[in-house]
């Protein structure tokens, strides 16, 4: 008993920096970016700044970005309600069997779909940022309402991307009997795009930013190290 309890511990601080983070519709998109302002200064960071006149018309996209921060984590969003809901498991999976845990934190602007680079040192999330993979979902919650399933405690949507398709489910988390808003898991229907095989591959060849500067000091190498392919050797075996 002990022993689970402390699992748990571990795993909440581990992803201190995941988020599944879903709001009403009644509160205005700029409202909810606030925080994600706060937090940032944009005269040191590429990161996109809110516009002024940020739209709400939901155009079903998702990204799912590898972010190379204090720990390696990827950044899971879907766009609602005229921002980015930041879902941020350890990473996304094809098997039915994974369970992955989000934590909430701030919501982020639309356009930070197509943000890619380095987020500089001394910055909020400092570190690499890859798109791992891109695309569109469509819901498949009653009368393709969203809203409702978050206040439910569950959502239905199927993913239209280069690498993750098909039906997944987010089910609010449970710790001990306390049923956490801000907890949530990701998991993949057993559908024709499972795969208990899957291994999920990053495209940067390191960890967390702490692992870069290790690699760079005995390298001399200042390049972020690539992976020469986004398939692991695990999942090309599974499909010869």
């Amino acid at each position: 008993m002990k022993a689970t309890k402390l699992t748990n511990v571990c795993l909440y601080r581990l992803l201190s920096l995941s988020t599944c983070r879903f709001d009403k519709k009644t509160v205005a998109s700029k409202d909810l970016l606030a925080e994600y302002e706060k937090k940032r200064d944009f005269k040191k960071t590429n990161e996109p700044k809110p516009m002024k006149d940020q739209h709400e018309m939901n155009q079903h996209r998702f990204v799912v970005q590898e972010h190379h921060a204090s720990t390696l984590h990827f950044d899971f969003r879907l766009e609602l309600n005229g921002v980015m809901k930041r879902s941020v498991p350890k990473g996304p999976s094809l098997n039915p069997r994974d369970k992955r845990l989000a934590i909430m934190v701030e919501d982020h602007p639309i356009e930070y779909i197509n943000f890619q680079g380095t987020i500089p040192n001394g910055e909020y999330g400092a570190g690499e940022v890859r798109t791992w993979d891109i695309g569109t979902y469509e819901s498949l919650d009653d009368n393709d309402d969203m809203n409702a399933g978050i206040d439910k405690g569950k959502i239905t949507f199927r993913l239209h991307g280069k690498k993750l398709k098909g039906e997944f489910h987010m089910v609010r988390s449970r710790f001990g009997k306390t049923q956490q808003h801000n907890q949530w898991l990701l998991m993949k229907k057993n559908d024709q795009f499972a795969d208990e095989h899957f291994v999920l591959d990053r495209i940067l060849d390191y960890g967390s930013r702490r692992d870069l500067q290790t690699a760079k000091t005995a390298t001399g190498n200042e390049k972020c190290p690539q992976r020469t392919s986004t398939l692991s050797k695990r999942t090309k075996q599974s499909h010869d």
